[in-house]
Formats: C-alpha cells, structure tokens, sequence
C-alpha cells in the first residue's frame, strides 16, 4: 500500500534541508571555524548542504585536504591515511574513519576551538599512551621524546630562535638545552665536527653557485620554508630519531646538495 503524496510535508523538508544548508554557509565566516573563510564545498561532498550524515564524504583524502595549508606537518608528523595493524586497540575517543583508517580527524576535531584542535584532554605523552605502550617509545633513539611532546615536529608560532625555520627551533629548544648543540651569531650550526650553515636560503646558496638545484634535490631532503634544515639532514618525527638521512656516509649526504 502507498503512502499517499503530503505536498506540505515535503515542502517542510526541502524547507528544512535548505534552511539547514544556509546555516553551515553562515557559519563559515565565523572567526572559529576552521579551515578559516573555506566553503564547506572546498572539503565535503555536499558542500553547502553538509550535515551529520554525510560529512565523512568528502572530495579528497583528508591527507590531501589538510595538506593544503599544513604540508610540512604531514612530512614530519604522526603518520596519518592508514589503517591500524590488526589487535591495535584505539580508544573510542580517537575516531577512525568510515574505512576503518587513522586520519587526520582521529586525533584533531577539525572544526572546533580547542587549542590545537585536539581530542579529548590529554596532551604530549599521556595522549601518545593512550594508543602506544612505554616499550614502543623506549625502543626509539631518544626514549620517545621527540614524538611525545608533540605529534607534529615544527611549530609555526615558535619563539623566534635566531630566524630559523619551525622544524630546527623545535630541535634547539631541546639539544641547546642538552649542550650537544649550538648556532652561533653567524647561524653555523655546530655539533662536534660537523659544523654547517642553518637557517639560510637553499634558493640563494644556489645562486650563489656550487649547489645542485632545488629540483634535483632527492624529496628525502626537506628544505621547510625554502631553507636548510635540522631535518633537512636528520630524521626528525621518527623511530631513528636523529640520524643521518644518507644510506651511505655522511660525505655521502653532503654531495646530495653540493656539486663535486
């Protein structure tokens, strides 16, 4: 048996539908919102008629959507788009996605004004244990300490340290303070032996001359901001935290940036 046809009912619900659909618009000039002055459309399937049904479809990775304006994050960060190994148990507070992957909204409620956006209450390690146990970070060079105070290496709002790019001040405010590292007026980076320029334009120094170009560079070697890097030779945001980017020898790693 058919139910039969309520025009007004239905009027109500295109009414409803539409009325709904102004609201997000609206809201997308709201100082709070984030991504800031983006139309629901830029990341939902449903762009101005986004609602709770259908706002995990969206028009791209969040990977790619997100990298849009925090591309270094994801070069140096947690890594994210992947599905957890089998038995991981994640907290219900930290959502997967409709494929069952960790994304960038597992750890980040992307339209909300909780500073950084992050789920939940917990910070630094106490948000890294709750998916990770103590034996996973004491396996890393560094005990974990460098992915535990943060899941994203570089802060863009850092103290200015000498103008250097966000990755190598995250890196001083920890080994300056150790001792084993320090960048003097001339902004040489030095540690033990190894001393070298930090914080200049790779753009510059090439053409000055004597530098391979920028193209040529292997992606294994990130220049942030277009400058030379702790983590432009060290890995940063990693279980090895702190060697050596080169497969071979360090001269190796040197001959990646300078002609021979």
């Amino acid at each position: 048996m058919q139910r039969a046809y309520k025009p007004g009912a239905a009027a109500f619900v295109a009414l409803a539908v539409l009325g709904f659909g102004a609201w997000l618009y609206a809201q997308e000039s709201r100082p709070g919102l984030h991504p800031l002055n983006e139309p629901c459309g830029s990341c939902h399937l449903a762009g101005i008629n986004t609602a709770a049904n259908n706002a995990a479809m969206l028009i791209a990775s969040q990977e790619q959507l997100c990298g849009r304006c925090h591309a270094n994050a994801l070069k140096m960060s947690h890594p994210s788009g992947f599905t957890p190994p089998s038995g991981k148990i994640i907290p219900p507070g930290y959502p997967l996605d409709w494929k069952g992957d960790l994304t960038c909204s597992t750890c980040h409620e992307v339209h909300s004004g909780l500073p950084g956006k992050l789920r939940g209450t917990a910070t630094g390690r106490d948000m890294c244990l709750a998916c990770h146990d103590r034996a996973f970070f004491d396996n890393m060079r560094d005990g974990g300490t460098s992915v535990m105070q943060l899941g994203h290496l570089g802060i863009p709002d850092s103290q200015n340290w000498q103008n250097l790019d966000p990755y190598s001040i995250q890196c001083m405010e920890c080994h300056a303070n150790r001792g084993d590292v320090n960048v003097d007026s001339n902004q040489i980076l030095r540690h033990g032996s190894q001393n070298h320029p930090i914080g200049r334009s790779y753009a510059a120094a090439e053409r000055y001359g004597g530098y391979r170009p920028t193209s040529l560079l292997p992606k294994k070697i990130p220049l942030p901001n277009g400058m030379v890097s702790c983590v432009s030779c060290h890995e940063g945001y990693a279980r090895n935290h702190g060697k050596v980017i080169a497969a071979g020898s360090i001269t190796s790693l040197c001959f990646e940036c300078h002609d021979k």
